[in-house]
């Protein structure tokens, strides 16, 4: 069994900052990709960034120059810096990784639980 657990949302001001956390744990062989979504209410779920395992990282337009995608490795852990914050950023941030659990298995994806960003004007 795969967990992705993440940790860092919460309540910040329009021009503050959060650090997003995202561990997996159980059994992994390899991390692939890993990318973290957003899902606001009444709209639906968009990738924020995503980042490969050797660190291409990609962001959808109206993050870039304020969010930053990192990970560490051997810590199977990635990051999301975010600096700059507007109130539109306020939604549920989810965490997503491609995962093999043995050489021989398949890579699944996985999702963390979700965590509340919000940003008040």
């Amino acid at each position: 069994q795969v967990q992705l657990l993440e940790s860092g949302g919460g309540l910040v001001q329009a021009g503050g900052s959060l650090r997003l956390s995202c561990a997996a744990s159980g059994r992994i062989w390899n991390v692939y990709a890993m990318g973290w979504y957003r899902q606001a209410p009444g709209k639906q779920r968009e990738l924020v960034a995503s980042i490969t395992r050797g660190r291409r990282t990609n962001y959808t337009d109206s993050v870039k120059g304020r969010f930053t995608i990192s990970r560490d490795n051997a810590k199977n852990t990635v990051y999301l810096q975010m600096i700059s914050l507007k109130p539109e950023d306020t939604a549920v941030y989810y965490c997503n990784a491609g995962i093999k659990s043995g050489s021989w298995s398949p890579t699944y994806d996985y999702w963390g639980q979700g965590t509340q960003v919000t940003v008040s004007s």
